[in-house]
């Protein structure tokens, strides 16, 4: 049998898989798609990560609390940027970069004033907020630390009984003014007076719970209602989700207890469990300012990706946040300058 002209096999192949006129038919016609109309699929993940980014509080919280632990991490959703930026240049797509620019402009208008140095001056208050840790191995060591800031006000939770008199016993030269309730302290260089524990218990939580304290403190610009508070910590996992119900709880009460003070200016500091931008803390965070600039990650202390230690303030302005060198902590200490 004669073999097939080799030739003659190439031109019947080539007109069998001939594609109608206008297909893309070669790598070197797809690569020469306009930059308009390539980058469809990265075009499409900036505009969702702006849209989380500006309408995070519309991802319902009634599946695992999905939105709080959006929320929580939302500064977050800025690193995907730069892998967007790579893959907008890889496609060589103009519509991809243009997207880019809506989760960058959203970023920054949520963001933005956190990355620069405040222009005002210093503030009267330096206050400070650390949780130590119930496991602290060197409570003493960890006041060492926070004297060092010379703040002007202290609040520390999770004091255990063991912990207690070391810490007192280091800090009670530069603070000669204390307070503790439960679990949670204020040191403070002003005298304090009127000091009450505040009930922030969730309901089913029994009577020796105390993490909330309240004083007032006499500065030199006038009393000042402070609150030291520690609300209920939260879990992830793969069968509950995002759970924050009694932390949820604790806030309202919280809120209601700093809405009926008496006193116009207010301090509030706490180890409260989540970022102000969870709507969890909404009850705190929408009576009180904490639009200082820095970032002042706290948690964990290994490596900070969140600020859930809190600093705010009512009729007073909160200039700049910090973080401070890690203790015996799984938390960091962070500070912030308050003008009155």
């Amino acid at each position: 049998m004669k073999r097939p002209d080799s030739a003659a096999l190439g031109k019947q192949a080539e007109k069998l898989l001939r594609l109608p006129s206008g297909w893309v038919t070669s790598r070197k016609a797809v690569s020469g798609l306009s930059g308009w109309r390539r980058g469809s699929i990265p075009a499409l993940l900036s505009i969702l990560v702006a849209f989380l980014l500006v309408f995070h509080a519309t991802v319902p919280n009634t599946i695992g609390r999905l939105g709080s632990l959006l929320e929580t991490f939302l500064p977050w959703l800025g690193s995907a940027v730069p892998g967007l930026l790579a893959l907008a240049l890889l496609r060589r797509s103009f519509v991809a970069l243009i997207a880019l620019l809506l989760p960058v402009v959203a970023w920054i208008s949520l963001f933005g004033y956190l990355l620069f140095p405040s222009h005002e001056s210093a503030g009267e208050i330096t206050a400070l907020q650390h949780n130590v840790s119930d496991e602290n191995p060197d409570p003493a060591g960890t006041a060492r630390i926070l004297i060092k800031a010379q703040a002007d006000l202290i609040a520390l939770e999770e004091l255990t009984p063991s912990a207690l008199p070391a810490l007192a016993a280091a800090m009670a030269p530069d603070y000669p003014h204390h307070a503790t309730k439960g679990t949670v302290g204020l040191w403070s260089k002003y005298p304090l007076s009127d000091v009450r524990p505040v009930d922030i218990r969730p309901e089913g939580i029994g009577e020796d719970w105390n993490r909330g304290l309240r004083a007032t403190a006499r500065t030199t610009q006038g009393d000042v209602g402070v609150y030291v508070a520690h609300l209920p910590s939260v879990r992830v996992g793969l069968s509950s989700g995002f759970s924050s119900a009694w932390r949820d709880e604790s806030a309202v009460l919280l809120g209601e207890a700093i809405a009926a003070e008496r006193l116009d200016k207010v301090i509030l500091l706490g180890d409260l469990n989540s970022t102000l931008d969870d709507r969890g803390l909404a009850p705190v965070s929408s009576q009180m300012n904490a639009t200082g600039s820095g970032f002042a990650f706290s948690w964990p202390a290994a490596l900070p990706v969140a600020r859930i230690d809190q600093i705010m303030t009512r009729s007073a302005t909160v200039t700049d946040f910090w973080s401070l060198p890690a203790t015996g902590s799984d938390h960091l200490p962070i500070a912030a300058h308050i003008r009155l």
